[in-house]
């Protein structure tokens, strides 16, 4: 079944995509298992049940779906006071797990997210609106971990505890919400602040794994001890910023083996020192990727791996031109060409050797944002390539066929080839194609060069400055994903003795010693052959954590948490009081009330101010027919209750008034010719 469901969507008959889970695949497991014994179980549960956390991610799904029901600008659910994921949406989102499952609510969150951008390629119609609830994931995500005020239990409950889902009916392998957020790059998840706090101390060493449960993280308990030898304990090495720091100081001293090696030249083709210790060190990679690649499977593997199998390649290439050189005798042509020939190889890779380094250099935030452009744009230029590559396959073809129907001879191979890297470098190479069937070749060259270098080239462009464009918008967050994604690869290594190559060569021999010493006798001597490999690491790193210590018990004498740093508006802090001095009332009168629009808070103020105006109307009104007598003043203040009716009341009085008068106007006016005529006759009397 799954081999024709392969075939259907390599046809294209199946088009909905896939969910990426490898926990089915019963021979992964069972090909992976140790066949040296373990003294501790690696074996990790969900901390909460996974059908409640499935059932949790269900209520969080609708609760999405009913905030954000339509699709919307992008704009509307990330800014500030939004009025679509409002104070109420977070608060139903965190009482989605109830009292006693709350801790799992932002790992049900990125789970949820997962979900909608899933559905977002399954349902294209609907694609923009399915993004949009996955961006309210991570937003309602970040606000619970930015709200959160208790510190421990954020880091221990709600980041670093593993949990479970159910899918197809088993449990998916247990991962917090750390891993979950960088595994589907949530970066607005991870630039949170209690996230990046969590980040911090798992890249300080001052949260680590357990020693018997691996699945909980607990916290270092002597970084507040000042005394120099407790932190000269081999297992500290294990903390990601002196992983990356060992890392570092071999791949200097790589460079060093190497820039030796080619600016030695040796004539006789033997191997010296440099050379020998330049080839363990590339064995000991070596090895280390091919442990990565049989423990996380082809997962791992990415832009940084295919350039180290290329550079060991040809490193190891070089060897064995070396060795087989050496097979000849001194002086013979065929030791001295194997031996060039070695060498350059690794002349070859020298650009390769150096452009290593910024592998171990990407904890720098220059480093890392410049290797965030890179990668987005490796991953961006695959369009381009691929559009290449069928393009040359085509028109190689047609160049071939013409050759071969000129004179039934295809001799003009390599001229065809250099001719159409040329036009994608930019430099076409016209001549010759007329000899090849005019006007069939010449114009053949002219469309490839057309197609490649005014339609594929611009399309390059135009990808690698999007690329650019929206890794600069965002790029504070980008270097906060890359730099959690290379903390938590440190974290993830399930070795409990961290062996960093070169040094893994030795961590070969020793753990054959599994077999026939005790578990005290070997962490032992696994302690001392530890440090003694990084004691000049451990020395540097012991002096480093008692000035921290001493730092921490400061911090915490005035009340301030362990990583807190004095800065210079803080300096001064304790001499001023705004309290007392009436500063806090000045500055709460002139800030602006963000949460509410001006027009609708103008508008709600005059409101209780008429409210107000017609409450002391009918207070007076009150007060007046209670204090006196009499019709004239009854009617004044009947007058008084008046003003306090509404608008179409008070019209109506107005009319029946101007209908009063008009009557009277109309008896005036039939009495007037009365009155005239009476006294025009007394005037002729």
């Amino acid at each position: 079944m799954a081999n024709f469901n392969w075939v259907s969507r390599m046809l294209g008959w199946d088009r909905h995509p896939r969910h990426h889970h490898d926990f089915h695949s019963d021979w992964i497991r069972d090909d992976r298992r140790r066949l040296l014994p373990q003294y501790r179980s690696e074996h990790l549960e969900s901390a909460i049940p996974a059908p409640e956390v499935t059932k949790i991610a269900l209520r969080l799904r609708h609760l999405i779906e009913l905030a954000v029901p339509c699709e919307l600008d992008e704009v509307e659910i990330t800014k500030a006071h939004s009025k679509i994921i409002t104070t109420k949406v977070i608060k139903a989102a965190k009482e989605a797990g109830g009292s006693h499952y709350g801790s799992c609510v932002v790992f049900c969150l990125i789970v949820c997210k997962r979900w909608f951008k899933h559905q977002a390629l399954a349902e294209l119609w609907d694609a923009d609106l399915h993004r949009v609830r996955a961006v309210a994931c991570e937003v309602i995500a970040k606000q619970i971990i930015e709200t959160e005020d208790d510190l421990q239990y954020l880091m221990h409950s709600v980041l670093l505890r593993r949990y479970s889902v159910v899918v197809d009916g088993e449990s998916t392998p247990p991962a917090n919400a750390i891993e979950k957020a960088v595994d589907l790059h949530a970066v607005r998840v991870i630039g949170s602040s209690g996230y990046q706090k969590c980040i911090s101390y798992l890249w300080k060493g001052w949260l680590v794994q357990d020693e018997n449960d691996p699945a909980v993280f607990v916290d270092y308990k002597d970084k507040t001890n000042p005394s120099f030898l407790v932190h000269m304990d081999p297992d500290r090495i294990r903390a990601p910023m002196y992983q990356n720091a060992t890392q570092v100081l071999i791949s200097l001293i790589y460079i060093g083996l190497y820039t030796a090696v080619i600016n030695s030249v040796n004539a006789k083709g033997v191997l010296d020192a440099a050379e020998i210790l330049l080839y363990i060190f590339t064995l000991g990679f070596i090895c280390e990727e091919v442990t990565k690649f049989w423990k996380a499977g082809y997962h791992i593997l990415g832009f940084w791996n295919a350039f180290n199998g290329v550079l060991y390649s040809f490193i190891t290439l070089s060897l064995i031109l070396r060795i087989i050189g050496l097979t000849h005798g001194e002086g013979e042509p065929a030791r001295k060409m194997y031996s060039e020939l070695s060498y350059n190889f690794l002349a070859f890779s020298a650009p390769m050797i150096w452009s290593r380094l910024l592998l171990y250099l990407d904890s720098f935030r220059f480093f890392g944002a410049m290797l965030v452009v890179l990668k987005v744009m490796m991953k961006e230029s695959i369009i381009f390539f691929a559009l290449l590559a069928v393009l040359i396959i085509g028109f190689l073809q047609a160049f071939i066929g013409l050759d071969l129907a000129d004179d039934l001879v295809a001799d003009d191979i390599t001229f065809i080839m250099s001719a159409m890297a040329n036009a994608v470098m930019q430099s076409p190479d016209f001549d010759g194609f007329d000899r090849f069937s005019p006007p069939f070749g010449i114009i053949l060259y002219y469309c490839f060069t057309f197609i490649v270098m005014v339609v594929l080239l611009n399309i390059l462009i135009a990808l690698y400055n999007s690329a650019y464009e929206d890794i600069y918008d965002n790029a504070n967050d980008e270097y906060l994903a890359l730099f959690a994604q290379k903390t938590m690869q440190f974290v993830r290594a399930p070795d409990e003795n961290v062996y960093i190559p070169p040094f893994n060569l030795v961590e070969m021999i020793v753990i054959s010693l599994f077999w026939w010493m005790e578990k005290s006798k070997f962490e032992k001597m696994s302690d001392v052959i530890m440090g003694i490999l990084y004691s000049p690491v451990l020395v540097v790193a012991a002096v480093f954590e008692t000035r921290s210590a001493a730092d921490i018990r400061s911090n915490r004498a005035r009340g301030e948490e362990d990583d807190d740093t004095i800065e210079e508006w803080e300096q001064m802090m304790d001499q001023v009081d705004f309290e007392s001095d009436g500063w806090n009332k000045v500055c709460a009168s002139a800030k602006t009330n963000l949460e509410q629009d001006p027009t609708i808070y103008e508008v709600q103020q005059l409101r209780s101010e008429v409210e107000e105006l017609k409450k002391m109307l009918v207070e007076i009104s009150k007060a007046v027919s209670a204090g006196t007598a009499g019709n004239g003043q009854a009617q004044a203040a009947t007058n008084l209750i008046d003003l306090g009716e509404p608008a179409e009341s008070s019209s109506k009085k107005k009319n029946k008034k101007k209908g009063k008068k008009s009557k009277k106007e109309k008896k005036a006016g039939d009495g007037a010719p009365a009155a005239a005529a009476s006294s025009s006759s007394s005037d002729e009397e």
